[in-house]
C-alpha cells in the first residue's frame, strides 16, 4: 500500500467494538473448535466460565446466563421482570431510551425518563418519578435502569450505588445495571467499586464482553433470588438462547481467568486519558469531565470537518453556531501511535 493511500485511511474513534476479538480469545476458540459439546449453555466451557465469574465476584449465590449483545440482554431482562402495567425508570441518555429502536416500548413497557447532566441517576430523581405515579390510572414504576459507565462516560462511585440500592430496596424497586462498558468503568481511576460489591448492591446486571475484547457476548448476572426462576424460558422466547453457547462462554473464561478483562479496560481508559490530556494542552474545552474511555471535546466545526477526513467519530452535540462537541471512544486495542497522530493532525488543523 502506498503512503498516500495509507494517509487517506480513516481510523475509528467511533466506538469500542471496531476491532474483532483479543488474540488470546481467538486462539482458545480455534483450539476448542472441533470439540463436541452440549448446546444452549450446558457445555463444560459455560460451567467453567460461570465458576470463574462467581469466584471473581466472591458470590456463589448468583445465576449467570450468556447472551449475544447488550440490547438483547436489556430486552430479555426487562421484559422478563416487569408486569404488563409496570415501567422502568432511566436517565434520558440511557441506552434503552436512545439506541435500541424502541425495544423495551415494543414489549408494552413505558420508560420513565429522567433528565440528568452526567448520565447518572440519584435517589432524589428516582423518588420524583415514584411520587408522580401514585395511582392505577398511571403506569407503576417497578425497575430502575442505570449504566456503568454511562452514555456520557461517567462512572458510579460506591456511595452513589449504595444510596440508589438502599432506596430501591426500601421502595420495592428492582435495580438493574447495564454493564456494556463495565470493564472501562471498573478499571477507571475514578471508580472505587468492585465486581463483588456490584453483585451485592444490584438485583441484576450484565458484564459486557463485546466492548471489551470479546468478539461478542454479555454475561447476565442475577443476584435477586426472586428473578432467577424460569429465566431461561425468557431467554429462549426472545431468541437469545444460542445453540453453540460455548462461543460465548469460552470468551468469558478467557477474559476472567487471569483478569484480562480488567487489563483491557485499563488500556482503553489510558488511551482516552492520553487523548484527553493532549487535547486539553492544545487549549480545547470539554462537554464533560472524562472518567473512562469516552471523551467529549469541543472543537470548531471547521476543524471537525477536517478531522473527519482521516478519523471516524460522532458529532455529539452542537454548542453554538461555530462549535460542536464530538465523542471520541478508545478501545482495548486502540494504538498509542494513532492517538498521537490524531493530536498531531488536530494541532495542524488549528494552526
Amino acid at each position: 500500500m502506498s503512503e498516500s493511500a495509507k494517509a487517506k485511511l480513516i481510523y475509528s474513534f467511533k466506538n469500542d467494538y471496531s476491532e474483532g476479538g483479543h488474540p488470546d480469545i481467538l486462539n482458545t476458540m480455534i483450539n476448542a473448535n472441533m470439540d463436541q459439546h452440549d448446546g444452549y449453555g450446558e457445555d463444560s466451557y459455560s460451567k467453567e466460565a460461570m465458576d470463574i465469574l462467581r469466584k471473581k465476584m466472591n458470590n456463589q449465590n448468583v445465576d449467570i446466563h450468556f447472551v449475544v449483545g447488550g440490547t438483547q440482554a436489556n430486552l430479555v431482562v426487562i421484559s422478563s421482570i416487569l408486569r404488563p402495567y409496570e415501567s422502568v425508570i432511566a436517565a434520558d441518555t440511557g441506552h434503552i431510551c436512545t439506541h435500541e429502536t424502541g425495544a423495551i416500548e415494543a414489549t408494552g413497557h413505558k420508560i420513565n425518563t429522567v433528565e440528568t447532566s452526567d448520565g447518572k441517576l440519584t435517589s432524589e430523581k428516582i423518588k420524583k418519578v415514584i411520587n408522580e405515579h401514585s395511582s392505577e390510572h398511571m403506569v407503576k414504576p417497578a425497575m430502575v435502569f442505570i449504566s456503568n459507565s454511562t452514555e456520557l462516560g461517567t462512572v458510579y462511585k460506591r456511595k452513589e450505588l449504595e444510596e440508589i440500592s438502599l432506596f430501591c430496596r426500601e421502595n420495592d424497586l428492582i435495580l438493574y445495571m447495564d454493564g456494556a462498558r463495565l470493564g472501562a468503568a471498573l478499571s477507571s481511576d475514578k471508580s472505587d467499586l468492585t465486581l463483588e460489591e456490584i453483585s451485592k448492591l444490584v438485583d441484576v446486571f450484565y458484564i459486557g464482553g463485546t466492548k471489551n475484547g470479546a468478539l461478542l457476548g454479555e454475561a447476565i448476572i442475577i443476584s435477586n433470588d426472586s428473578l432467577k426462576k424460569n429465566f431461561r424460558y425468557s431467554i429462549k422466547q426472545r431468541g437469545a438462547l444460542l445453540a453453540k453457547g460455548r462461543i460465548l462462554s469460552i470468551q468469558f473464561k478467557e477474559l476472567f481467568k487471569d483478569d484480562l478483562f480488567f487489563s483491557l479496560g485499563k488500556h482503553a481508559n489510558l488511551m482516552a486519558s492520553r487523548l484527553g490530556e493532549k487535547i486539553q494542552e492544545l487549549g480545547y474545552e470539554f462537554l464533560s469531565e472524562a472518567e473512562s474511555n469516552q471523551i467529549f471535546p469541543i472543537f470548531p466545526n471547521k476543524i471537525i470537518e477536517k478531522l473527519s477526513e482521516k478519523y471516524g467519530f460522532y458529532v455529539w452535540e452542537k454548542v453554538n453556531k461555530e462549535l460542536s462537541a464530538v465523542r471520541l471512544v478508545t478501545s482495548w486495542a486502540t494504538k498509542e501511535e494513532m492517538v498521537d497522530k490524531f493530536i498531531t493532525d488536530l494541532e495542524n488543523c488549528g494552526s
